[in-house]
């Protein structure tokens, strides 16, 4: 059964005289999957990526996941999804200050009801899969901008969604961190671990499986 299926999806900013910013895109992402999202900016990957994240509601079109029509579900609903089913990694990282990064790891987990000790037992042991073993007591402005993006993985793992959502995880780092973000991706995708991840650059894109271009709002070839 494919991780993601989307058909003909369409979404307009500022009604029906607003900006087309994406005109009736498809795909189907298969388990297992690395498939990067890419084109220039404005070209309608971020929308594309926000409504596989169910983010956002297509005005047009239909999304499954592991099977399941989920678009027109309620936003209750939605949350749950979003909670059990899909992981996000964001260019910001979005840790919240003033959580250590066992607690920002443990939050999806917290949302979901499972109790403190079983949560934060698994912070820790994503936190120490990602090598921030000794950095569980830390606040986000006691680590580094590449220490942070760890954190914010080892929290979108924290419920072991099948979906892994990347939205240019590297964009804020510099070259290094890049680096040790992205074997991390690649080491998760070896694991069986299904990635689709938005980037410009070409550098990230050469290590995915699949590469859909986007340009205008449309999906114009895959590589």
């Amino acid at each position: 059964m494919a991780v993601l299926e989307a058909e003909g999806l369409q979404r307009r900013y500022g009604g029906s005289g607003g900006v087309l910013a994406l005109k009736g895109a498809s795909l189907t992402v298969e388990p297992g999957q690395f498939v990067c999202l890419v084109g220039t900016s404005g070209s309608g990957k971020s929308t594309l990526l926000q409504l596989l994240g169910c983010l956002d509601r297509p005005d047009a079109g239909t999304l499954r996941i592991e099977g399941e029509e989920v678009s027109r579900l309620s936003d209750e609903q939605l949350a749950r999804v979003r909670n059990q089913r899909i992981g996000f990694v964001f260019q910001s990282f979005h840790l919240l200050p003033r959580l250590r990064a066992d607690d920002n790891v443990a939050l999806p987990l917290r949302y979901a009801g499972v109790p403190k000790k079983e949560r934060l037992l698994r912070a820790r042991e994503l936190l120490e899969r990602v090598g921030l073993a000794e950095r569980v007591h830390h606040l986000p402005s006691e680590l580094s901008g590449g220490q942070c993006q760890r954190v914010a993985i080892a929290r979108a793992l924290a419920a072991d969604p099948p979906l892994l959502l990347a939205d240019e995880p590297t964009g804020n780092l510099d070259s290094t961190s890049g680096a040790e973000v992205l074997a991390l991706f690649q080491d998760l995708h070896a694991a069986g671990r299904t990635i689709v991840m938005v980037t410009h650059d070409p550098e990230v894109a050469a290590l995915a499986d699949r590469r859909i271009h986007l340009e205008d709002g449309e999906i114009v070839n895959e590589t």
